[in-house]
């Protein structure tokens, strides 16, 4: 690239990726750091998100969306207590096409990775280079982190997350389940488009539990499945690998700084981390790559895309969609974590009135599938 960056975006994952793309559409140079390996996406990842109407509106305003047996349409959602109460969420019933997007992650860093190749104002760099921005893209690992000396904040939960795919005797009908006990949360994502019967799966254990799932056989662990989940969607077959991490709250103290007079911005998992039950991760960080651009966008024309102001304004804004979501989360781990027969009590009570709730429900609804959505990437009238 001839001339120098004008941002350097640390972190080659999918917020870095998505972040660059919106970066460069305003003609900025953007230097991207790759992969620490350099590798290309992985066809064997397991992992699958559950994007919202504002992550898929910035995905396909980039032009990165994925096809459609590589992002299903979730027209229902069944939340469940064993033995206790259950709430279901209708698409039909919020005259929306659909609840949320799972998308298969390969899928969608191979998009991502093919819209980097049309864009000339990308530079791919295998190291961090001099740019009056950085952005820290890194993950929860993040080394950059602490070299800015932006310190995290972190509360571990006692669970680890199970992450696998499986094939199901029945058609998933585009439905995804969750049922929680005292003990774990299970998620079951419809995969392969309207008429598959491939689901992704994300078990929260205890370290114990998940000691005990990783030594058996793929033919056990889906046999612990299909009773975990009620027999659901019948027999089940275990078609992936089991990847598992452990589980922790984490929010960066400071999400923007100077620091030996380079400035800098936190985004994505290394500026935060919730717990995967409501499926809100990686929406969290699409959020944060559309508000940094947003603010790029719109900020006063005396002031440099590096300007403390403008970067505040972002970190401001961020952290108030993340206490409302991340505090959501949290609170809904540690309801469902307490054990007794009060509190089971209480669950059932507390999930049948939600369940007739009505316009209440409607709005906790609305605000998981981001259903404002994107009027344009930037707001206003103007789209890519």
């Amino acid at each position: 690239m001839a001339r120098p960056l004008d941002v350097c975006i640390r972190g080659g994952g999918i917020v870095g990726h998505a972040l660059a793309l919106a970066l460069a559409r305003e003609r900025l140079a953007v230097g991207l750091v790759r992969h620490a390996a350099g590798a290309a996406p992985h066809a064997s990842d397991v992992r699958a998100y559950a994007l919202n109407r504002q992550s898929r509106d910035l995905l396909a305003q980039l032009r990165c969306w994925p096809g459609p047996t590589q992002a299903t349409p979730v027209l229902s959602m069944q939340v469940r207590e064993a033995g206790a109460g259950s709430v279901t969420f209708s698409a039909a019933d919020n005259r929306v096409p659909a609840l949320a997007w799972i998308v298969d992650v390969p899928a969608l860093e191979g998009q991502l990775a093919e819209a980097l190749r049309f864009q000339p104002h990308i530079e791919p760099v295998d190291s961090p280079q001099d740019a009056p921005l950085t952005v820290v893209c890194e993950g929860q690992s993040s080394t950059s982190r602490q070299q800015f000396g932006a310190e995290l904040d972190v509360t571990p939960y006692p669970h680890w997350a199970i992450a696998a795919r499986v094939d199901c005797e029945r058609p998933h009908e585009q439905t995804a389940c969750q049922w929680f006990t005292p003990d774990d949360v299970l998620g079951f994502l419809p995969l392969g488009g309207e008429t598959g019967n491939s689901m992704a799966i994300v078990w929260s254990v205890s370290q114990e539990r998940k000691a005990q799932l990783a030594a058996i056989t793929p033919e056990e662990f889906a046999e612990q499945l299909q009773l975990a989940s009620g027999n659901r969607f019948g027999r089940l077959s275990l078609s992936s690998a089991r990847a598992s991490w452990p589980l922790r709250f984490a929010v960066a103290r400071n999400w923007s700084g100077v620091t030996a007079g380079q400035s800098w911005v936190l985004a994505g998992d290394a500026a935060h981390a919730v717990h995967p039950l409501a499926g809100q991760g990686l929406n969290l960080g699409l959020a944060d790559a559309a508000e940094l651009a947003r603010q790029v966008h719109g900020r006063e024309v005396w002031r440099a895309v590096n300007d403390l102001r403008v970067l505040r304004r972002y970190e401001r804004a961020r952290k108030a969609d993340l206490a409302l979501m991340g505090g959501a989360t949290d609170g809904l781990q540690l309801l469902f974590g307490r054990e007794g027969a009060w509190w089971k009590s209480l669950r059932r009570w507390g999930m049948d009135g939600f369940d007739r709730s009505g316009p209440l429900k409607q709005w906790a609804a609305r605000q998981a599938m981001g259903r404002d959505g994107l009027t344009g990437f930037f707001g206003g009238n103007k789209t890519f």
